[in-house]
This record gives C-alpha cells, sequence and structure tokens, in this order.
C-alpha cells in the first residue's frame, strides 16, 4: 500500500486526475483546492459545474480550514455514524471555488478508508470524490463495473482492491445548516 500511495500522490501533486477506492464505491478524484484539476473531472463526468462534488478528510479536525462555521452536532454525527456520511455544510471555504456549491455549501465526508486516510494525510488536503461514472449513468458498486472509457480518462488509477467484489453503497447524506438544523437527504 505504502508505494501505491507514493506513486498516488505524485499524480495528485502534479494536478491529477485518479480513480481509487474509498470507504463507499469507486471515485474519481483530485486535489481539492485545485480548480483546474476539479474542471477536468466535470469534464470526465460530463456533469455541470453547478453541481456540486463531496470532499473527503482524513480527520475532523481539520473541517475549520475548509468552513466558515462548524455546527457543534457536526462533531456528535461524525462520531456516532455507524456508516460513512456525508455532511453538507453551509460556508465552504479554502477549496477550488468551481468545486463549492453556488449557494456556498460543500459535502464532506471523513474517510474511514486506510488507503485515503493516508493519502490525504500525505497530500496535506482534502480530496474531490465524486462516482465513478459518466452523470445520469449508474454508480459502479466495484472495480469491474467501472467503465473503460472512465478508466481511460483518469491520469490514474490505483492498483489497490480492483479485485473486491463487495456490493458497495454510496454514503448516508446529511445536510446542516449553520444554526444546527439537520436534514437527512440519503440515509
Amino acid at each position: 500500500m505504502k508505494d501505491e500511495i507514493i506513486k498516488t500522490l505524485k499524480i495528485l501533486q502534479n494536478g491529477g486526475i485518479i480513480l481509487y477506492p474509498t470507504d463507499t464505491i469507486w471515485g474519481i478524484g483530485c486535489d481539492a483546492t485545485n480548480a483546474q484539476a476539479v474542471a477536468k473531472i466535470y469534464q470526465i463526468k460530463q456533469r455541470q459545474d453547478s453541481k456540486a462534488m463531496l470532499i473527503l478528510l482524513d480527520d475532523a479536525q481539520y473541517l475549520s480550514g475548509y468552513l466558515k462555521k462548524i455546527p457543534e452536532i457536526a462533531y456528535t454525527l461524525i462520531e456516532l455514524a455507524d456508516k460513512p456520511t456525508t455532511i453538507i455544510y453551509d460556508q465552504a471555504q479554502n477549496l477550488a471555488s468551481n468545486l463549492i456549491a453556488p449557494d456556498g455549501s460543500i459535502g464532506i465526508r471523513i474517510t474511514n478508508d486506510d488507503f485515503t486516510k493516508q493519502l490525504i494525510a500525505k497530500l496535506g488536503k482534502p480530496i474531490v470524490s465524486t462516482s465513478a461514472n459518466i452523470t445520469e449513468m449508474p454508480a459502479p458498486q466495484n472495480f469491474s463495473e467501472i467503465s473503460n472509457q472512465i478508466k481511460e480518462s483518469v491520469d490514474y488509477v490505483v492498483n489497490w482492491r480492483q479485485t473486491e467484489k463487495v456490493k458497495a453503497k454510496p454514503s448516508a447524506i446529511i445536510k446542516l445548516g449553520v444554526n444546527g438544523e439537520v436534514k437527512i437527504i440519503r440515509a
């Protein structure tokens, strides 16, 4: 795993796009602070840039670097989550501007995947995570279901967990308002 993290890190540091395993489904990712790389992902997915993508962090302690205000309940939700959970927060900051939704929000998930956690820690920045499919097509549940079009459009395909046949699922999604309002979008 260590060698694969080093290879993947170089791609991200050079503005490249990766196809990688996460704690949910396989994702397409890049450095979340690099607007040019984010634009490439929108092109690969054939997705309008007004449809925001989420980011992954390796630890909740780094939320404050990317949000102007964090509702107190966020830490409780993260701690109590029994499955991967993406939380949509208002008032995103310090990310590529084309990654932040038009209303100023951003979806953030604290990853539990060892590979992704180590990769983010070494990069020192969040990574974009969006399903490895063309927009409106079904999300692949494992590596074998990812289309060749996606595989050929990224700069690097991570050579880790490719043979797993587990039917992965997307994360739960919760939207938090700055005053602590909670809205469950996907359980």
